[in-house]
């Protein structure tokens, strides 16, 4: 896909991209490198729980978190919890905000209902069952994985079509909870509505978006600060996932959307 060529001009010194649609793959750059995920690890976190709620071990409206909210409140980040901090700074269900120390409270408390370490569970539940055999969790369940792009490609594979939950699940998951609560998508400001699934950012209407101009409404997916991101697009029938090793920054804003819109392009 001469689309995915676009990474050789990236500010990076090392970067890979890949799109797959049906049993198709095709990737650029270095594929096998592992790179650091960042908040791209949130939606392993959300399958891990989606895969907890299906086995019984966990309820998504069982109480979790600040006193008033609920995993789905966490998974929807509208728990109330800050950005990083303990303490709440909304009552639950108020405002969307988005909150690394959500998702790691969703870390602690599957931990505590399955009666063993988190990254063991995710490991056994998602990573394992994906064959992901590159990637592991290295810190918290907010931002902590690191692999390859292919095994986020793999990843990418199945959210478009599930093996580790049921299709009414992750419909459930990638349509919005909590609708027409208003937030702050970090690094892009406030949209009303910052519309978000359970785990799962939503493009729906945002604009600007780290996505691009041709992804449907319907995209699903992630960006993380260390320079990572994917999206699966239901209408296009396909994923798409890059990651590099510089920060996020004004770089990926320039440069995503483009190469988004290109894949898409070449795609149709």
């Amino acid at each position: 896909m001469d689309a995915l060529a676009q990474i050789e001009g990236w500010p990076v010194e090392h970067a890979a991209a890949g799109v797959v649609r049906g049993t198709d793959t095709w990737s650029h750059g270095e594929t096998e490198r592992r790179f650091k995920w960042a908040s791209v690890t949130k939606l392993f976190t959300a399958v891990a729980v989606l895969v907890a709620a299906e086995e019984g071990v966990l309820d998504l409206d069982e109480a979790a978190g600040p006193e008033g909210s609920t995993v789905r409140h966490l998974l929807g980040h509208a728990s109330g919890l800050p950005f990083d901090g303990p303490r709440p700074i909304s009552e639950p269900g108020k405002r969307r905000i988005y909150s690394n120390t959500g998702f790691d409270r969703l870390g602690a408390f599957l931990a505590e209902k399955a009666e063993m370490p988190f990254a063991d569970y995710l490991s056994a539940a998602v990573l394992e069952q994906l064959k992901l055999s590159g990637t592991e969790l290295e810190g918290p369940p907010s931002s902590g994985l690191a692999g390859p792009l292919d095994d986020l490609l793999g990843f990418g594979r199945e959210l478009m079509a599930p093996t580790l939950v049921a299709q009414e699940t992750l419909d459930e998951a990638t349509t919005v909870v909590f609708p027409g609560l208003a937030g702050i998508l970090p690094d892009f400001g406030r949209y009303e509505p910052l519309d978000w699934g359970l785990g799962f950012e939503l493009r729906d209407a945002k604009e600007p978006h780290w996505t691009g101009s041709r992804n449907s409404a319907r995209t699903f997916g992630h960006f993380g600060g260390a320079g990572s991101f994917i999206w699966v697009d239901p209408e296009a029938g396909a994923a798409c996932a890059s990651l590099a090793d510089r920060q996020f920054g004004a770089w990926a804003k320039e440069a995503w959307p483009p190469l988004s819109d290109a894949v898409l392009a070449e795609l149709r």
